[in-house]
């Protein structure tokens, strides 16, 4: 080889497009052959008391068939294929090249640089020394080129199955990162060269623990536990639980202002999570401002649901929740309107409480807010990659047996979908470099899962997610009457956040076209969580504000104003600017509603390991 052309003196050997074709078959029919077998062998172990015990199907995710039908596709176009090969191996070729150059001391641009912002590459080893450099850019060109080929599809197969594949593939490169390795990360190599392999040893004891923790499932820490107690140094703002059903507990929380506005707020938080998202610490607590600003605030903190629960529903929560939580409030305060705040599933269900209500003619919701919520599953992000017929089942047989999805379950979905920062990077900092979890009460929240009853969830993935029949106008009957959200008239706040993995900003913008009653949309910085608990005195992030409210969300963006810091003082000046009246401060519960105990209460203490 010439060192300064480049060239080869003979030709470079590229494989037969026709056998990388039937080897890729092979190897999609191999695998899926090799995970049916690692499932058979999952369920067999089952001691047959246990309620996973017969448990089915061999590939519940279904991904040896969508990788099937990608492999027979990309058969049938082996020139793009090779293609994509050629490219891929030109850069290989390249990376040799330049890796030599550098070893003999000449300065080389790399072939392919990580992404800005990547932690995974953070030392300064991955660019300063040859071999780990060399390793670095092996891994991101064979990322590019397995992501390229998947992408290579998407003009001849199904939206759907080319979202699973691309999501499980990036899954797949995700953990194959040489950072995950204990030879193949520098950070790690030195730690252990520096502390003689007592790194090793305690991520070891890390990892025995987290097994302990999960009860023989890997639940990984990505906080220290043992420095966060619920009602200790989380949700601690001081109010009173003044009513309980089966489903919930409503908080009314004690004022700090000497007068109040008229109207009381009532929050509905998802029962996915647990409500002291918004009540995490003083500095960052939702709650805690919001009174402070002259709110008489009512939270719904959910029950974590057992198997007496299975059978409760969407309309169960409809009626347990905002209707018994409003009849609650008028005895409480003797006011019998409100404003309500809804965050994701728990907007959703505001959503659908408010046609409901509209149907019946009932006012006492006067404005809505909705945090980070769809209404409009069309584009449901990368959570739609587990909605298809064959996962739904599946995950329907589990729940019928158990009578609930196990709240750890659902983290990992969740988690899947930023694997990097909420697996990959637990995984070195906890098993290969051995160090403890730094304390985060947001993490700390993130891993206090909760289930969910099998008929409620069930509805929720079938009738929104896959069916999208919520934005059908009578396409989803709760409580015998037909819902249709343009019916909802009331003013509405629709936020949403511009990097939330959850309920995509654009899906979360689309309600904007449907309700009935005037709209203000504001976009913030951040996630589905950091850009929802961003306290004014954090100076953080920023938001988007604009009048007009086309079609498209895209053009709306082009049309509005970035502002800095919190949206929450926007949020203030909206729903006080509906109405302002003030009376005299109300102290938590009254003669008809007395209060039980203090906050937090009982519900949101039980986690989905008792």
């Amino acid at each position: 080889m010439s060192q300064d052309s480049g060239s080869t003196d003979k030709p470079f050997a590229m494989p037969d497009p026709a056998l990388v074709s039937r080897t890729m078959a092979d190897v999609a029919e191999r695998g899926q052959r090799i995970v049916a077998d690692f499932l058979k062998r999952q369920r067999d172990i089952l001691p047959p008391g246990r309620p996973d015990a017969g448990s089915n199907p061999l590939d519940p995710l279904n991904l040896g068939g969508a990788f099937m039908e990608m492999a027979a596709r990309l058969m049938t176009n082996p020139a793009r294929l090779m293609q994509a090969q050629i490219g891929f191996w030109q850069d290989y070729l390249t990376l040799w090249q330049n890796t030599a150059r550098r070893m003999m001391g000449d300065p080389v641009q790399p072939v392919i640089a990580e992404p800005k912002g990547d932690r995974r590459f953070k030392d300064d080893a991955w660019r300063e020394n040859e071999v780990f450099d060399f390793i670095k850019q092996s891994y991101l060109l064979s990322a590019r080129y397995l992501q390229n080929v998947v992408r290579g599809t998407e003009e001849t197969l199904d939206p759907r199955i080319v979202q699973k594949v691309d999501f499980y593939t990036r899954q797949f490169v995700d953990a194959m990162s040489p950072s995950n390795f204990l030879l193949t990360n520098p950070e790690v190599l030195r730690r252990t060269a520096e502390t003689g392999g007592e790194n090793l040893l305690k991520g070891l004891s890390n990892l025995l623990g987290d097994l302990e923790r999960g009860r023989g499932n890997l639940r990984i820490s990505m906080t220290d536990h043992s420095k966060f107690e619920v009602g200790g140094n989380l949700a601690v703002t001081p109010g009173q639980v003044v009513y309980r059903n089966a489903l919930m507990e409503l908080i009314q929380y004690a004022p700090t202002t000497e007068t109040v506005l008229k109207r009381p707020l009532l929050i509905v938080p998802p029962w996915i999570n647990k409500y002291y998202v918004l009540d995490l610490r003083p500095k960052n607590s939702f709650i805690r401002w919001a009174v402070a600003q002259g709110h008489t605030v009512f939270v719904i903190s959910w029950v974590n649901p057992d198997e007496t629960l299975a059978a409760s529903g969407f309309e169960d929560y409809m009626r347990q929740g905002p209707y018994e939580a409003l009849d609650a409030i008028q005895k409480a305060t003797g006011e019998r309107q409100v404003n309500a705040i809804g965050y994701c599933l728990g907007g959703t269900l505001l959503a659908a409480t408010l046609a409901h209500m509209a149907a019946k003619r009932d006012t006492r919701i006067r404005s809505a807010t909705y945090f980070t919520t769809m209404v409009d599953f069309e584009e449901a992000g990368e959570l739609g990659v587990f909605i298809d017929e064959e996962q739904l089942q599946a995950l329907e047989e589990r729940m019928e047996r158990r009578g609930f999805l196990e709240g750890r379950e659902m983290a990992a979905t969740f988690n899947m979908l930023r694997a990097n920062d909420l697996i990959w990077s637990f995984v070195v900092q906890n098993y290969l470099l051995g160090q403890e979890p730094f304390p985060f009460d947001l993490l700390y929240w993130n891993d206090d899962s909760t289930r969910m009853p099998a008929a409620m969830h069930s509805f929720y993935l079938r009738r929104m997610y896959q069916q999208n029949d919520l934005v059908k106008p009578g396409g989803v009957t709760l409580d015998g009457v037909a819902l249709d959200l343009r019916k909802i008239r009331v003013p509405s706040y629709v936020l949403a956040t511009r990097e939330d993995h959850i309920a995509p900003w654009k899906s979360a913008y689309r309600a904007t076209q449907l309700y009935g009653g005037p709209t203000r949309f504001v976009l913030a910085a951040s996630g589905h969580i950091a850009g929802v608990v961003n306290p004014p005195e954090a100076g953080k992030y920023s938001h988007w504000v604009g009048g007009e409210l086309p079609k498209e969300p895209e053009q709306w963006l082009e049309g509005a104003t970035e502002l800095a810091g919190s949206w929450w003082p926007d949020w203030q000046r909206w729903v006080t600017g509906l109405d302002d009246t003030e009376v005299a401060a109300r102290e938590p519960g009254s003669p008809a509603l007395p209060p039980l105990e203090p906050a937090p209460g009982r519900y949101v203490t039980v986690t989905d390991l008792d």
